[in-house]
């Protein structure tokens, strides 16, 4: 009887720290959001579209992966695309100085 209780609570705790290892991206995800709207009020997608459809595809990878619940591959796409809508806004707000001179 104290075996069985034993192994059951031994179970119950290896399930609930499964789900306690795995925290959700959120600020990486608000971080990414934030970034690619920044990137497309400077027009990255005219100014620099390659960069700005890089960060499109794993921003929306990213929103996809955390909807599914896989969420290390969302804080991965991202921090991708983040770092993809810093440089196209960049590039364009760049692009955009260098035209008015």
């Amino acid at each position: 009887m104290l075996k069985n209780n034993l192994a059951l609570i031994l179970i119950v705790l290896l399930v609930s720290a499964c789900g306690l290892t795995t925290t959700r991206p959120k600020l990486e995800m608000s971080m990414a959001q934030t970034a690619f709207m920044a990137a497309k009020e400077a027009q990255a997608d005219v100014k620099a579209p390659g960069l700005y459809r890089k960060a499109e595809y794993y921003y929306l990878k990213a929103k996809s992966s955390y909807k599914r619940k896989y969420f290390n591959k969302a804080q991965q796409y991202a921090l991708l695309s983040k770092k993809y809508s810093e440089r196209a806004e960049y590039v364009a707000i760049r692009k955009k100085t260098l035209e008015n001179l």
